[in-house]
């Protein structure tokens, strides 16, 4: 929990769900995450404490199996979990329910070609990954049920873990956004940089139409895609407050959401500010894109297609309240009601 992203603003609302629980997690910052998060609540992980560890976490995938199997929960009857990787493979007393919601199967378990970027550090990092994999397989079996972010990820879950799960779509903060005028001439993509998010794909297919392109976010794939746009019309803005984020989205002529994505929270969030996409004809977009009424996509990944839809783009085509309208569909107290009645069903 140190990154402003979908996942932890998702954790959120669960933690609201349950506000006398306890917070176990391996990492915890407060400027990032404390106004989602109240402090108090969390219990930290040894590695918290390390000087500077919120610039190279990424690096200690090895450690947070272990960090997580070692978290004391045997006095808890029913634990509940948020993951893309790890904290499904907690451990807790005979007879306790252990809940998970999964954002995703662990990437580097079935997309370690695009999970771990550079073909040298992949060809150094293969046993080490592999390893993981093998914990992730029996970590996996853990958890007494699974609830998955969407039909998407709960098929992966069952290809790979050949577990069932139940699933609820991720709320979106609709009340955080508000309409825009759409009166920018640029394309605009928020996202965290990595590889696998294909924001390349953004910056290649906007050189290609001459339209300005706005590219929100921070990771480790940021030195790369700046030394990409060099020249391209792409801006790369860092890291962007919620505030101007809003204004920034409302304006835009159309959010792009290049990368295929796990269920992927932008299409919801730019339709709260009236504004459609051009997504990938894949992952979680199918089931928060309506084509032709929030949005369209495109059916390959490279600069070609997506220049092509984006020429063929019309955004007065797309009616903003609708678009509000469709967002709403995802507000946060539908999501908490049926995540408890889920929790409520499995615990003993």
């Amino acid at each position: 929990m140190n990154q402003r992203g979908g996942a932890e603003r998702v954790f959120a609302h669960i933690a609201r769900a349950y506000p006398e629980a306890p917070i176990y997690t391996a990492l915890f910052d407060e400027s990032a995450v404390g106004e989602f998060i109240d402090g108090e609540r969390v219990r930290a992980s040894w590695l918290a404490h390390l000087p500077g560890v919120n610039r190279y976490f990424r690096t200690l995938a090895p450690l947070y199996p272990g960090v997580f199997e070692r978290f004391d929960l045997r006095e808890y009857d029913t634990i509940v979990s948020s993951t893309t990787a790890w904290a499904k493979g907690v451990r807790f007393a005979a007879g306790a329910k252990h809940v998970c919601y999964i954002n995703t199967v662990s990437r580097f378990a079935f997309a370690y070609d695009a999970y771990v970027d550079g073909n040298a550090v992949r060809s150094l990092a293969q046993p080490l990954v592999k390893r993981l994999v093998e914990w992730d397989r029996v970590a996996a079996m853990r958890p007494t049920a699974y609830i998955a972010n969407s039909r998407n990820v709960a098929d992966r879950i069952k290809r790979y873990y050949g577990r069932d799960s139940y699933v609820l779509h991720c709320p979106v903060d609709v009340d955080r956004f508000a309409l825009g005028p759409g009166s920018g001439d640029y394309a605009f993509v928020a996202s965290r940089l990595l590889s696998y998010k294909r924001i390349d794909l953004a910056i290649r297919a906007c050189a290609l139409v001459k339209m300005p392109l706005l590219i929100a976010g921070t990771g480790p794939a940021e030195a790369a895609l700046r030394r990409l746009a060099r020249g391209s019309g792409a801006t790369l803005l860092g890291y962007v407050p919620d505030a101007q984020l809003n204004q920034l989205m409302g304006d835009a002529r159309v959010v792009i959401v290049p990368g295929e994505e796990d269920f992927g929270l932008v299409p919801l969030e730019a339709a709260a500010t009236g504004r459609p996409v051009i997504a990938y004809r894949g992952g979680g977009a199918l089931e928060t894109v309506r084509d032709g009424e929030t949005g369209r996509f495109f059916d390959a990944q490279t600069p070609e297609a997506l220049a092509a839809a984006l020429r063929d783009f019309a955004p007065e085509d797309y009616d903003p309240a609708v678009l509000r309208a469709h967002a709403e569909q995802f507000a946060p107290a539908a999501f908490i009601a049926r995540f408890q009645h889920i929790v409520e069903e499995v615990r003993p």
